[in-house]
């Protein structure tokens, strides 16, 4: 699904915004040659798009596909079939040289903050690198390092530290520190903070909003928790094994979900709360949902209807179109 935000002249024209990322049918099969032609696809013609200053969530089970789409979107896994455009460009099969020349305003955070930090080298030589590409070196370099960390919540210092002397939680922002330090366009966040504690989560998750908001970022933000997803995005796209079962604002897809799959997912998100939490078992148990572990994939019609109590003969037949319902675009024959 794509939502396009309609601008106005001072003249009274109406023109619409032109997104900053716009991902349209996107296919990913892994392999090569004859087998990936023939195996499955990770991701099955996905499309959404983002614009500039916002923030949409990817949500799914593993396996879903959704760091799939974020490792085409960055030139990290090959496409085979759509589109990737970044500012009006189409980057989709864009070589060495385009990427480098992108590098400053698609960035990305992993989940494993290590990725990023070479274990050899001092925070701000880390941070220092993506700028070297700029031309910006020496003095200059490390006083925009030091600004980056005080702005994660980072004490200036620490640009000669290593990443072994900070806990999971600080390399983390050290992470955000390096992927914003060039001043990008877009974030790629792929589960950046599944593998923190709750509170550091929470720390984190106030930190790319802030930054957000301070910057004008927009974010790609992808996670397993919805709840998570809805405490930072806009607009949210539900992947069930590559292909988008449902879409729409947060509020509407978090609040008031349409598909069977989705309805599980926020059943399934944990809360705080023992109380809230026993009630929203309940609600899983009732809502029929088969677990993940006991179907296995089958190509053709949609791709949930073995876990589905809604699923007749019609979605083993035939691939459901998204169809709006309500206020979100949904994958179901009977939503």
């Amino acid at each position: 699904m794509s939502i396009e935000t309609p601008l106005r002249h001072e003249a009274g024209a109406s023109v619409l915004q032109q997104p900053l990322l716009e991902v349209r049918d996107l296919v990913v099969r892994y392999g090569r040659r004859r087998k990936a032609a023939a195996a499955p696809p990770a991701v099955d013609s996905v499309s959404f798009s983002i614009q500039p200053g916002e923030t949409v969530g990817l949500v799914g089970e593993s396996g879903s596909g959704k760091s799939t789409i974020g490792k085409a979107i960055l030139g990290l896994q090959k496409v085979s079939g759509g589109s990737v455009g970044f500012q009006g460009e189409d980057i989709t099969h864009a070589n060495a040289g385009k990427r480098r020349a992108i590098g400053s305003e698609l960035r990305a955070v992993f989940q494993d903050p290590n990725s990023s930090l070479n274990p050899r080298k001092t925070i701000g030589a880390s941070l220092a690198e993506p700028l070297r590409v700029r031309g910006i070196s020496g003095a200059e370099a490390r006083t925009k390092a030091e600004d980056m960390l005080e702005r994660v919540g980072l004490p200036r210092d620490a640009v000669d530290r290593y990443p072994s002397q900070f806990s999971g939680g600080q390399r983390q922002r050290i992470s955000v520190a390096r992927a914003l330090i060039c001043e990008p366009k877009l974030v790629v966040c792929d589960e950046a903070v599944s593998a923190l504690d709750l509170s550091t989560q929470a720390q984190v998750l106030n930190l790319l909003a802030d930054l957000r908001d301070e910057h004008g970022l927009s974010y790609l933000f992808i996670a397993h928790d919805i709840s998570v997803v809805q405490f930072l995005a806009k607009r949210v796209v539900v992947l069930y094994r590559g292909q988008v079962m449902e879409s729409g604002l947060a509020a509407a897809v978090t609040e008031s979900p349409k598909h069977p799959f989705t309805q599980a997912l926020v059943a399934a998100s944990p809360v705080p709360r023992p109380a809230e939490q026993a009630e929203r078992r309940a609600v899983r148990e009732s809502l029929g949902v088969r677990t993940a572990a006991a179907v296995a994939a089958t190509p053709g019609g949609c791709p949930f209807r073995q876990r589905c109590p809604l699923a007749t003969e019609l979605c083993a037949a035939e691939r459901p179109a998204l169809r709006r319902v309500g206020a979100s675009e949904v994958a179901c024959h009977y939503a």
